[in-house]
């Protein structure tokens, strides 16, 4: 090998170790995950009194009621269909009600419910039952808080067992991701928790 060639290598391999040491010095340790920040409204309530609906409750005074018309292209069983939707943190609470005729129309309700949550069996990875008793308000019901990857994390039905069933049911319009929506889940999970506790059914 000629002079000229073995300075040329010579050459070449300082500069390249030089390089790659100057790469070492500039190399940044990757940062960790984080989720965007999310800035929530803070806690108020005012009444839900729709003409359309045999109840009243108090809803976040930062949610919308958006009144549901369709069903699957069809008509909703009744007119008080609607939800509650809160736009700054994506969430909306969807609210379906329904007239009791007699005991069957009880017991196939309340078997829907169950059903519906238990479809969130297979992602959750555990579903824990609260049972609500207002009896002074003839209030009963359950309402379901779902642990997981589940599409709806909240839920519940409330009824007097003879006249009224109401269902609702926590939605997220993203991705179902535990970590990165739990604290706004347990925001929301605090406002169904009230429309809950202050639900009246019309006389």
């Amino acid at each position: 090998m000629s002079a000229q060639k073995i300075c040329n290598a010579l050459v070449f391999t300082t500069l390249l170790i030089c390089g790659l040491w100057a790469c070492q010095d500039t190399l940044e340790t990757p940062k960790p995950r984080a989720y965007p920040r999310v800035v929530y409204p803070e806690k108020s309530y005012v009444p839900f009194d729709a003409h359309y609906c045999n109840f009243t409750f108090d809803m976040p005074q930062y949610a919308q009621v958006e009144r549901d018309t369709t069903f699957f292209d069809e008509k909703p069983t009744s007119d008080c269909w609607f939800n509650l939707v809160v736009p700054a943190l994506n969430a909306k609470i969807y609210c379906t009600y329904n007239d009791i005729r007699n005991r069957t129309d009880f017991d196939e309700l309340v078997k829907d419910a169950f059903d519906m949550t238990n479809k969130h069996n297979v992602k959750a990875s555990y579903i824990d039952e609260q049972i609500v008793n207002r009896p002074n308000d003839h209030v009963h019901g359950i309402v379901f808080n779902v642990e997981g990857p589940a599409a709806s994390s909240y839920q519940f039905f409330l009824t007097d067992s003879t006249r009224h069933f109401l269902r609702g049911a926590l939605y997220f319009n993203t991705q179902a991701r535990p970590d990165s929506l739990a604290p706004v889940a347990a925001f929301m999970k605090k406002d169904i928790n009230h429309l809950v506790e202050t639900l009246k059914w019309n006389k």
